[in-house]
């Protein structure tokens, strides 16, 4: 006869202040644009199957099935699928924490595909849990979150900390609201400093603290964000866009844009033009290639 006894340290406690607040699964099909966004909690992005790429403050990566994006609070990001093998994915949104990764980054991408662990497993899992909200399933889903983050910690190399993220205050979450809102109008800083009555340069000091960025500056990329989306799915002459967006004047709207996005304007609307048609021309060869398939 053996025997094997095994002992638990009573002392062990979880260390996740967090709180999580969303998860969802999504297969790209074509029906709706890439558009950069940010938001206020971090961000966990599994994909599931497929390929495409993932765009992190104007970097573009590669990312495929068993990849795995964290993205901390406040840093604008979006994916483009791959028209011929379709992202299909989980997000998994939680606030109260960040990550600390050793390169001083807000995000990390990590190739789970060799590892020994089924991450998938616990993506499913939280997501059933959210979906049925049976009894106890915030606990579960707290305790499957920790699991899926120290699991992380044996499989990368790249060391990160898990640290409790700052929230904003009332008055520059009014402020960030407004933006979002009113990105159309004329707005400076001495206006958000009245709209919030703060001093204009504490407000800017405590907004770019919380969010990464200055209410300006945000207001800017904003209004870039709707320009995109408008140059993507409208056929609004760029003079018209840049009014619609809120710049002062198309000249501004050509500078900035180029500013954020390394291109024209007309640039950008023309390339979204060809990548659509040739993801039409791949869907088109890959059903005729299905029918011939039956045919046979």
């Amino acid at each position: 006869m053996s025997n094997q006894s095994l002992h638990f340290s009573p002392e062990t406690e979880t260390s996740m202040n967090a709180v999580l607040i969303s998860a969802s699964a999504s297969r790209y099909e074509g029906d709706w644009s890439s558009i950069p966004h940010s938001h206020t909690f971090t961000e966990l992005f599994y994909v599931r199957e497929g390929k495409g790429s993932f765009l992190i403050e104007n970097q573009v990566f590669p990312i495929e099935k068993d990849d795995l994006i964290i993205v901390n609070p406040h840093l604008s990001h979006t994916e483009i699928s791959n028209g011929i093998s379709p992202l299909s994915y989980f997000t998994v949104g939680v606030d109260g924490i960040s990550f600390s990764f050793n390169d001083h980054r807000d995000f990390q991408i990590f190739n789970c595909r060799k590892k020994q662990a089924d991450l998938l497993f616990y993506f499913n899992a939280i997501f059933q849990e959210l979906d049925k909200k049976a009894e106890g399933y915030e606990s579960i889903c707290m305790h499957l979150l920790e699991i899926l983050t120290l699991q992380l910690k044996r499989l990368t190399d790249s060391a990160f900390e898990v640290i409790p993220s700052q929230h904003p205050s009332r008055a520059c979450a009014a402020v960030k609201r407004y933006l979002d809102s009113s990105y159309s109008e004329s707005i400076t800083l001495d206006d958000l400093a009245v709209f919030s009555h703060l001093n204009k340069y504490y407000l800017s000091h405590e907004f770019t603290k919380y969010y990464g960025i200055s209410p300006i500056s945000y207001l800017n990329r904003k209004r870039i964000e709707v320009c995109k989306e408008l140059l993507e799915n409208s056929d609004y002459g760029i003079s018209d866009i840049a009014h619609q967006a809120g710049f002062s004047s198309q000249s501004y709207l050509s500078q900035s844009f180029r500013k954020y996005c390394g291109m024209s304007a007309g640039a950008y609307r023309k390339l979204i033009k060809q990548s659509k048609k040739q993801i039409t021309s791949d869907s088109n060869a890959q059903s005729t290639e299905k029918e011939e398939g039956t045919s046979l």
